[in-house]
């Protein structure tokens, strides 16, 4: 049977049956499920995000089987926002990413924003480009800086987004619109720009709206929490 090894973190895990666990890893080589049978060991203990691990995983079906689990370095302590900002990470990749897809670019991005993220940096852009990254890799992006026809955006004229095409220009503000100028804003990543952030963020979820279902996201709740 078929082994692999894979340098990889856990995005999330639930129990399965009475001594086991089914875990979700992401690696280089995309995300995989695999049964992790706790009673073994303290393998069940090693299984925590945000730590880096090398997986053994046997299987050639979607389910794998974890022989092997061990820690590689310590990996980045998240708390508060960062952490509820990781775990949104996590759980957006659990949703979208297609098993047994290659995203090497994706996991060093996903590396990087968990680094960023524990050293304090701002949350709002770094979770934007996470979720564009995201977009990108799986083919849903659009163009920021043209319309669905090509067109050049203009600083004061309105757009929707139409999912599956890109943006559309409107003539009247209205809801789930947005302003040219900030469009332009996102493209060069300007997030000093007044209303970018906040523009972004509602494009954001628009664009992965369409993409996660009616299922909301548990996480996004994380952040209404006092």
């Amino acid at each position: 049977m078929e082994t692999t090894t894979h340098q990889a973190y856990v995005l999330h895990s639930r129990p399965y049956r009475e001594t086991s666990a089914l875990v979700d890893f992401f690696s280089a080589e995309g995300l995989v499920r695999a049964v992790l049978r706790t009673a073994r060991g303290k393998a069940g203990s090693v299984a925590r995000p945000f730590a880096p691990l090398e997986a053994e995983l046997r299987g050639r079906g979607e389910l794998k089987t974890v022989v092997r689990l061990e820690p590689t370095g310590t990996g980045v302590w998240l708390t508060g926002q960062a952490l509820f900002s990781g775990l949104y990470m996590n759980e957006l990749l659990v949703r979208l990413l297609p098993g047994q897809a290659s995203h090497p670019a994706l996991f060093e991005h996903y590396l990087l924003t968990l680094r960023a993220l524990a050293e304090g940096r701002a949350l709002e852009p770094l979770l934007r480009s996470f979720e564009w990254r995201l977009l990108d890799e799986l083919g849903y992006a659009f163009a920021l800086a043209e319309d669905a026809h090509g067109q050049a955006i203009q600083p004061k004229a309105y757009y929707q987004l139409l999912p599956d095409a890109g943006l559309e220009r409107v003539e009247h503000l209205q809801p789930g619109i947005f302003l040219g100028a900030d469009l332009l804003a996102m493209a060069e990543a300007d997030w000093a720009a007044p209303n970018a952030l906040l523009a972004a963020k509602r494009l954001m979820r628009q664009a992965l709206a369409a993409h996660l279902g009616g299922r909301p996201l548990v996480s996004r709740e994380l952040f209404r929490k006092p």
